[in-house]
């Protein structure tokens, strides 16, 4: 119980990147990318509403395993501040309403809400475990914190995962301004709180650990300089995967065009 729940203090951290943290996240991401391909392949061309129900149901687990947390997390909190810690304010955070949204919208918001965790579910999946440093650093890697992490991390990307084998994103250009607001309005929404309550969701006032501490470090710490580099990185970060997205697209379809010419050739030669 203490060791896991941290009832009376939690157990001795095995550390960031620990063998114990390795094993962990690789049995973790594991499941999770062969749960989402196998899915994927099997329901791609089933009708849509058969596929959704692998969304909502990924909709469903993440958001109970999310409110179970901030549930505890505020049972446990000493003060207000303690419980604000726990909003999910973070970039990951934002699959706990893009999926739901996906799973139980139509038409435009249904299709932005599609493409957005098609692009950030899998990169959620990857940070929140294996380059959860902050939290593998104070808890030990069994611990409540983590677990629940790793599980709506690995939900997000699982999510990616699925859209994709599944052919259910619409990746249209024309959604990459709405995704934009969205991340700006979120971001925005972060950073007041961060402000209100000192805390640092999203990282926009410092790395805590994470990768973000290279840009931090950049910038010697600049309260407008680093949030700003942040943003702009999830910026570049869509528009690098939309366009690696249609290169492979392209590339597939010169392949399959080529096929279907190099086949219409022997068949011809075959009537000949």
């Amino acid at each position: 119980m203490k060791q896991f729940f941290g009832f009376g203090g939690y157990g001795e951290p095995q550390g960031f990147l620990s063998w114990q943290h390795i094993l962990f996240v690789s049995i973790v991401m594991s499941a999770m990318v062969i749960l989402a391909i196998t899915l994927g392949l099997y329901y791609r061309k089933k009708e849509y509403k058969e596929k959704n129900k692998v969304l909502i149901w990924a909709a469903i687990l993440i958001n109970s395993f999310e409110l179970v947390k901030i549930v505890i997390g505020c049972i446990r909190a000493e003060d207000l501040r303690g419980c604000l810690i726990q909003l999910p304010l973070f970039l990951c955070s934002m699959q706990l309403f893009a999926i739901p949204v996906a799973a139980f919208s139509k038409g435009k918001v249904r299709d932005v809400a599609i493409d957005f965790v098609f692009l950030f579910g899998l990169l959620g999946g990857i940070m929140g475990t294996i380059g959860h440093a902050a939290n593998y650093s104070v808890y030990p890697v069994l611990s409540f914190p983590n677990v629940v992490s790793a599980a709506t991390h690995s939900i997000s990307g699982f999510a990616s995962i699925y859209l994709g084998f599944a052919n259910m994103q619409s990746m249209k250009k024309e959604n990459i301004s709405r995704m934009l607001v969205v991340l700006f309005g979120f971001c925005t929404m972060a950073y007041t709180v961060n402000v209100l309550i000192d805390y640092n969701f999203m990282f926009l006032m410092a790395g805590d650990g994470t990768p973000y501490d290279i840009l931090y470090n950049m910038v010697n710490g600049s309260r407008v300089l680093y949030p700003v580099l942040v943003v702009g990185l999830f910026v570049l970060y869509i528009f690098v995967f939309y366009n690696v997205y249609f290169e492979i697209q392209r590339m597939v379809e010169k392949r399959h065009k080529t096929k279907n010419n190099v086949d219409g050739e022997a068949e011809l030669l075959s009537q000949n």
